[in-house]
């Protein structure tokens, strides 16, 4: 099944997610969310980069931009920056707990 066939298969590509970590200036360019909001979103603790270093680039994993994508889209429809990323967290949580049971109800294949 090629990717014009089912859109949802980079979603389902866990490597290709894993390794996903882009710039600041490509994740603005790709959510169209202004750079200087997403600084401000991770000064506000609401998402976290993966820094390298001091002064290094701002990095962020697919899980947080999902989390940008999310909090945005909420924002867009009224909620406040606060509610929206109080929401989008719970959200994170019951998916996060949903994927660990589903994890763990697989059988462990180095048995």
């Amino acid at each position: 099944m090629n990717e014009k066939d089912n859109p949802l298969l980079p979603l389902m590509d866990f490597e290709l997610l894993k390794r996903l970590v882009v710039g600041i200036g490509e994740v603005s360019e790709i959510t169209g969310i202004p750079t200087r909001k997403i600084r401000y979103w991770e000064e506000k603790g609401i998402i976290q980069s993966e820094k390298e270093g001091e002064g290094a680039t701002r990095r962020y994993n697919y899980l947080n931009v999902k989390k940008i994508l999310l909090i945005q889209e909420m924002v867009e429809e009224g909620f406040t920056l606060d509610a929206a990323a109080k929401k989008v967290e719970k959200r994170m949580e019951i998916l996060n707990e949903a994927f660990r049971k589903l994890a763990n109800s697989f059988p462990n294949e180095e048995s």
